[in-house]
């Protein structure tokens, strides 16, 4: 009987929100920790005698008694809402975290791609870190070699390869961790949603280049919102929500069960504590809400019902560049469309002052198709920099209109549904044939 080529028992995975002290394994860091051991105890003899309270320390478990085995050659995607446990798994699967209980068992070599850069030493060039890479895999320099032209053909970085990647943009930097990873023959691809960094066309050619590992009898672990893609690579699925295992099946039953339990709408949503609202010490969200633009909120949205979006949120760094960019997905993960504040917003570009803030953009009735959309939410600082990010911000239903269809009862295709003017006339008319 063959044996899966991953097997996962019962593994659980326990943080410690506000413990001083992590058991790193770098040297650097345990220098760090000792430093603070030293500087605790000093603190300790300087305050004896006066009460002293540490902030108090929370166990966190991102991943609770978790079991599967994933067979050789099978491409499995994971799905889950944000925070359901994916990340933790996947670093579980890398060894780049160990668990805190349970056992895994890996029968072959892993590749990883889970943020930009993992893998990669910044002052290193994109030469020099095709060979590093190549080396941690337990490749010779032989079998690199072999590879090399490949890589670099894929990444389409010939005229970069002898700059240190640290010089890299972030697309440069996925291009060719992908490539190195893909390429240099693992067992096992591990491959998170960086991908959603890289444009259009070349998540395209990755997919297509993980079929083709796929295919190749090589196994192949897949994290992403793109239903479609993910439906379109990966047959089977493992559904996870709060750390827990709730489903291993086929991809197309799992989505439809993510769908319909965890996607449940969330039209308006409001945290009126600033300490406790979601974001970070530079900015936090108020309120959020989706609605029918003049009309009641009780009405259905449909088709051709235009939204009012607000957002409401507070500055809390002085002088910050703070702008809001949301992207919409429908049902299947596909980006409709990205938004934010352009020239005829009278505070884009400037820096804020701290106080509440409430941004707002109308969106167009006769645009969207009908089905489940999504929100993400992001604050971005100075343009570039993402401060926070909320996947699952806003969740709606877009229903049909009757007076659209005419005497079509078919699904009508297509990401979007926009009411095009159209013009027929009569050229010429016929008598006779």
């Amino acid at each position: 009987m063959i044996k899966p080529i991953i097997e996962i028992e019962n593994i659980s995975k326990c943080y410690r929100i506000g413990a001083t002290s992590e058991p790193y394994l770098s040297l650097r860091d345990e220098i760090g920790k000792t430093a603070r051991r030293v500087s605790s105890a000093f603190a300790r003899l300087l305050f004896e005698g006066q009460e002293h309270k540490s902030s108090k320390e929370i166990d966190f478990w991102a991943l609770k008694d978790v079991s599967f085995s994933v067979k050789e050659g099978e491409a499995v995607g994971i799905i889950g809402r944000n925070g359901a446990g994916k990340s933790t798994l996947l670093k579980i699967l890398s060894q780049i975290t160990p668990p805190t209980t349970g056992k895994i068992t890996m029968r072959g070599r892993v590749a990883s791609l889970l943020e930009v850069g993992t893998g990669f030493h910044p002052e290193l060039t994109g030469r020099e870190n095709i060979f590093l890479n190549g080396t941690i895999l337990g490749m010779s320099h032989r079998e690199v070699k072999r590879k090399f032209d490949e890589i670099v053909a894929f990444a389409e970085v010939e005229k970069f390869l002898d700059t240190p990647v640290k010089r890299y943009s972030s697309g440069m930097y996925v291009r060719l961790a992908f490539a190195v990873a893909a390429h240099l023959e693992p067992e096992i691809l591990v491959v998170d949603e960086v991908l959603a960094v890289g444009d259009a066309q070349f998540q395209k050619k990755c997919l297509g280049k993980m079929g083709e590992i796929a295919k190749g009898g090589r196994t192949v672990l897949f994290v992403s919102h793109n239903m479609v893609a993910l439906q379109s690579l990966c047959p089977h699925a493992i559904l996870l929500d709060k750390g827990e295992l709730i489903n291993f099946g086929t991809s197309d039953q799992l989505i439809k069960q993510y769908l319909g339990k965890f996607l449940t709408n969330s039209t308006e949503r409001c945290w009126n504590s600033i300490n406790e609202a979601p974001g970070t010490d530079n900015a936090r969200i108020h309120k959020l809400s989706v609605k029918p633009l003049n009309i009641s909120t009780t009405d259905l949205i449909t088709i051709r019902t235009p939204l009012l979006f607000e957002f409401e949120y507070w500055n809390l760094k002085e002088g910050c560049i703070l702008t809001l960019s949301h992207r919409l997905l429908n049902e299947q993960g596909i980006e409709i469309f990205n938004t934010f504040p352009i020239k005829n917003d009278e505070w884009s570009g400037k820096a804020l002052p701290k106080g509440l803030f409430r941004s707002t953009f109308i969106l167009p009735g006769d645009l969207l198709n009908d089905g489940r959309y999504t929100l993400q939410f992001n604050f971005i600082e100075n343009f570039r920099h993402v401060l926070y990010k909320m996947d699952d911000a806003l969740v709606f239903d877009v229903h049909d209109s009757p007076e659209r269809r005419n005497n079509w009862a078919g699904k009508w295709n297509g990401a979007i549904r926009p009411d095009l003017l159209w013009d027929t006339q009569l050229i010429e008319k016929i008598e006779t044939l």
